[in-house]
Formats: C-alpha cells, sequence, structure tokens
C-alpha cells in the first residue's frame, strides 16, 4: 500500500514516545503494508486523506481466535497529531462500523491504556462503555500499565446470527 510509510509514521509516536501502543518499536512501511494485506482479507482498514496526506487510519482485527467470537471485532483508530479534534477519529470511526454492520459483525472492542482521558472521552462519545480494566497488564517506560476495555455493539444481537462476511477476495479499502 502507498501510503504504508505515511501510516507508519502517525503510528510511530505511540509506540516509541509513550504508553498509548504497548509495542516499542514502531513498524516500519513494509511491515506496516504487510499488516494491511493481513487485516484486508477478512476486514476493512480505512485511511483518511486530507489534502492529499494521510489524517489517520482506523481498521478491525479478531477480537480473538475462538470461533464464538467471529461475530465480535477490535477496534483501533490513530489519527496524526495536525489533525486531532477536527471529527478524522469519528469520521473514520462511523465508516468502520457501517462498514462492519455490513459483514454482519455485532460487537467492537477497544483496548484503551488507562488513563487516556482523550481517547476514553472520544470513545465514550461513539457509544462505547467500559465493560473491565486489565490491571497492571504492560510494563512499558519504566512502569506496569492498565488497560481498560471498551465495548460498542454494532448491531442489536439475534438469534441464530448468519456467519459473518468477510473481504476475503474484495478489493483493498483505502
Amino acid at each position: 500500500m502507498e501510503d504504508a510509510g505515511q501510516l507508519s509514521d502517525i503510528y510511530r509516536p505511540f509506540c516509541e514516545d509513550s504508553c498509548v501502543s504497548f509495542e516499542t518499536e514502531a513498524p516500519g512501511p513494509g511491515e506496516m503494508a504487510a499488516r494491511i494485506e493481513r487485516i484486508q482479507r477478512k476486514f476493512p482498514w480505512l485511511v483518511d486523506e486530507r489534502e492529499g496526506r494521510v489524517a489517520g487510519y482506523a481498521y478491525a482485527s479478531p477480537h480473538r481466535e475462538r470461533a464464538a467470537y467471529r461475530w465480535a471485532v477490535e477496534v483501533t483508530v490513530y489519527v496524526h497529531e495536525a489533525h486531532r479534534g477536527r471529527g478524522v477519529g469519528r469520521a473514520l470511526y462511523t465508516e468502520l462500523f457501517a462498514r462492519l454492520r455490513s459483514q454482519g459483525l455485532f460487537k467492537a472492542y477497544a483496548g484503551i491504556l488507562v488513563p487516556n482521558p482523550a481517547s476514553q472521552r472520544f470513545h465514550e462519545s461513539m457509544g462505547f462503555t467500559l465493560v473491565g480494566v486489565y490491571s497492571r497488564i504492560g510494563y512499558k517506560l519504566g512502569a506496569w500499565r492498565d488497560v481498560g476495555w471498551w465495548q460498542y455493539s454494532i448491531q442489536p444481537e439475534i438469534d441464530e446470527p448468519p456467519e459473518p462476511r468477510y473481504l476475503e477476495g474484495m478489493a483493498p479499502q483505502a
């Protein structure tokens, strides 16, 4: 993907300079492109471009590998610092949830460093609710860190849900 370098640049400070991501080394463009290709086999990976530059990105990935979890996803959004507070994250999540709904998915989960007031407020404004906290689950930048898990209902649950429709075989979404 031609935007992989810009996506890697957006993600780098979250890995190297903060505890927002539990990765300690940012993936380079090649690894980022491989991740995008892997995710897009099943789920959307969306990019918001403004004036020819990437403003942010969002994607879904499997929540867990066990079969009964197949109607749930983990979602992630990252916004370039110059575009925060301008509706980029909201636009990305709104489109992502619409696509996930059309795939027949029901729940989205976001793992957020706690405390992270800006991300917590953003997710709650999108309709996420806190469902639990993994206390002192990760060690980064000299301290043990907590991760809260927020849940979003993509659509109401139904009995006997049809199988999710994965994106395999469809064109990449950017």
